[in-house]
C-alpha cells in the first residue's frame, strides 16, 4: 500500500472524512493540567454535557505548581485558582488526578509515559505545545486548544484537518556527547521554525533505533519547535520493553497481544511522504541556541551567523544580537553565565539526571552560578534519591528541587532574573521565556553541566 505510520495511525481514527470539511477524528486519551482545562470542564458544567471516556483522562498540575519545599502555600492567586479549579473539576467529573505526593504528580508529558498511559498507535491531545513527547512511542499526539479539549471530553472526538506526511531521517555518527537534543536542535537550524509547518514528523534512520525512550521523547518534544503538527517514532522492542509493567499496560498475554498488535505500526517498504529530509550528523559536536528562537542554534565548534546570513531573516537577526548581548562571527565558548537550569518535559528524566550526576561528581559548580535541578516527576525524584543523585547536587552546590515545569516558562516563582543569562535543558529561548528580559540558551543535560562547572558556555 505505500503507507507510511502516520497515514495508518490516522486512517484508524477517522470517524467521519468529508471533502473540504475536517475529520471527525477519534481520540483515545486525553491529558490535563491546571492551566487550559477549567474553562472546558466550565462549558460542559454549563451545557449540561457529561464527559463520554473519564476512564480514558489523566490529570496532574505541573505549570504552575512551585518547586520549593512549600508547594501547598502557592502564593500567586492565579495559579492558586488554576490548582485548586483542577482538584474540584477532577473530583466532579470522576477524572484521575496525580496531585503532589500521589507518586505521580509531575510534567504531564513526563508521567504519561512513566505510568504507560502512552501507548503505540494511540491519539493523544492535551492542552500544551509539546504533546508531540507521546509520538515518541508510535503515538499521534498533538497539543490542542481549550475549546478542542472540551469538544474531546464530550465526544471523544475533534475536528481536525489530516496534516501532510514528513519523513526526517539521521544518518551518521556524532561527536562524544552529542545528544538526542543536540540531534533535535540541528534540524531546527537546518529547517528553521517553520520547516515543518503543516506537517507531523516522522524520524527514522539508525541513530534513532539506537536511541533510548527517554531521548527518543526528547526528540519529539521539540518537533513543535521547528512547526510540525507532531512528531514520531515508529515503536520497537526498546518501546516494548519500557511498556512492559507500566500501571495502565496490560499484563501476561494481552500484552504480548498488543505487542504483536504494535509492531504492524511501521512504514510500508517505499512508503510515500509528502516532504523527505536526510540530516548527517557525522562529527556532529554538541548545539547550542545563540538568539531568540529555536532555529537560532549552532554546533559549539561554530561561530554565531553574520548579519548578512541569508538564511535568516534581518531584522530578527538584529534584534537576536541586540536582546542576547553577543556579536556576530563569534563562537559562544567562554561567554558568562548566570544560571544554569536542568528539567522540563525536554530534559527532565532520570536519564537526563544521571548525565548531569555524571558530570558533577566530584565537582563545584561555579561561584557566580545559580544552578536549579527539577525532576520531571516524583517518580524521577524518588528514583534520583534511590541512587544518590540528591546527594551528588548538593555537594555541587545546586539547588534540586521538586517536581514541575519550573523555570522552563516563567508561569511559577521559578525565574531567571532580568538581564541574566542562563544556559537550559528546556525547549524555547524566546524573548522573556523564562523571565523578563532573561537571556536563554537551550542546550543538553550535559552541556549545561559542564557549563555550570565552568561558569561560563563550555564543551569539557
Amino acid at each position: 500500500m505505500n503507507l507510511n505510520i502516520i497515514d495508518k495511525i490516522w486512517a484508524n481514527h477517522v470517524v467521519e472524512q468529508k471533502e473540504n470539511f475536517p475529520n471527525i477524528l477519534y481520540i483515545d486519551k486525553i491529558l490535563l493540567h491546571e492551566v487550559t482545562s477549567s474553562q472546558a470542564f466550565d462549558e460542559l458544567e454549563a451545557r449540561g454535557i457529561p464527559i463520554r471516556n473519564p476512564q480514558s483522562i489523566i490529570a496532574t498540575i505541573d505549570h504552575s505548581i512551585p518547586t520549593d519545599s512549600n508547594r501547598e502555600n502557592i502564593k500567586d492567586p492565579i495559579a492558586k485558582i488554576q490548582v485548586d479549579t483542577l482538584r474540584v473539576n477532577a473530583k466532579k467529573f470522576n477524572i484521575k488526578l496525580y496531585d503532589i505526593n500521589s507518586s505521580h504528580q509531575g510534567i504531564v508529558h513526563v508521567i504519561g509515559p512513566e505510568l504507560g498511559f502512552t501507548t503505540p498507535g494511540a491519539t493523544i491531545i492535551c492542552g500544551d505545545s509539546h504533546t508531540a513527547t507521546h509520538g515518541a512511542f508510535g503515538a499521534l499526539a498533538f497539543g490542542v486548544g481549550t475549546s478542542e479539549i472540551g469538544h474531546a471530553l464530550a465526544s471523544s472526538c475533534i475536528l481536525e484537518y489530516k496534516p501532510k506526511t514528513f519523513k526526517v531521517e539521521f544518518i551518521g555518527t556524532p561527536k562524544a556527547n552529542f545528544t538526542s537534543k543536540d540531534a533535535i536542535l540541528k534540524l531546527i537550524a537546518t529547517i528553521g521554525i517553520g520547516g515543518a509547518q503543516g506537517y507531523i514528523i516522522e524520524y527514522t534512520g539508525s541513530y534513532i533505533q539506537s536511541l533510548s525512550m527517554e531521548q527518543r521523547m526528547t526528540i519529539c518534544n521539540m518537533s513543535i519547535e521547528c512547526g510540525a503538527r507532531s512528531g514520531l517514532i515508529a515503536p520497537d522492542e526498546t518501546t516494548f520493553n519500557y511498556l512492559n509493567g507500566k500501571e495502565y499496560v496490560a499484563k501476561g498475554d494481552k500484552f504480548a497481544q498488543d505487542v504483536e498488535r504494535w509492531k504492524r505500526l511501521v512504514s510500508d517498504n517505499n512508503a510515500k511522504y509528502d516532504k523527505q529530509i536526510t540530516i548527517d550528523i557525522t562529527d556532529s559536536a554538541p548545539y547550542i541556541t545563540w538568539g531568540i528562537n529555536p532555529e537560532h542554534a549552532i554546533s559549539l565548534d561554530s561561530k554565531t551567523p553574520s548579519l548578512t546570513d541569508a538564511r535568516y531573516d534581518q531584522e530578527t537577526l538584529k534584534k537576536a544580537y541586540s536582546y542576547t548581548q553577543l556579536e556576530p562571527n563569534s563562537s559562544l565558548l567562554g561567554v558568562k553565565i548566570d544560571y544554569a537550569f536542568i528539567g522540563s518535559c525536554t530534559n527532565g528524566r532520570i536519564e537526563d539526571l544521571r548525565v548531569v550526576a555524571n558530570v558533577l561528581k566530584g565537582s563545584k559548580i561555579a561561584k557566580h552560578v545559580t544552578m536549579i535541578i527539577v525532576p520531571g516527576s516524583e517518580q524521577v525524584l524518588l528514583q534520583a534519591q534511590k541512587e544518590g543523585l540528591d546527594t551528588i547536587f548538593k555537594n555541587a552546590g545546586a539547588d534540586f528541587r521538586l517536581p514541575g515545569c519550573s523555570m522552563c516558562l516563567a508561569m511559577n516563582p521559578d525565574h531567571v532574573p532580568p538581564g541574566k543569562r542562563c544556559i537550559s535543558s528546556t525547549n524555547r529561548n524566546f524573548i522573556g521565556r523564562q523571565g523578563a528580559n532573561s537571556i536563554t540558551h537551550l542546550a543538553s543535560p550535559y552541556t549545561v553541566a559542564i557549563s555550570a562547572i565552568n561558569g561560563c558556555i563550555a564543551i569539557k
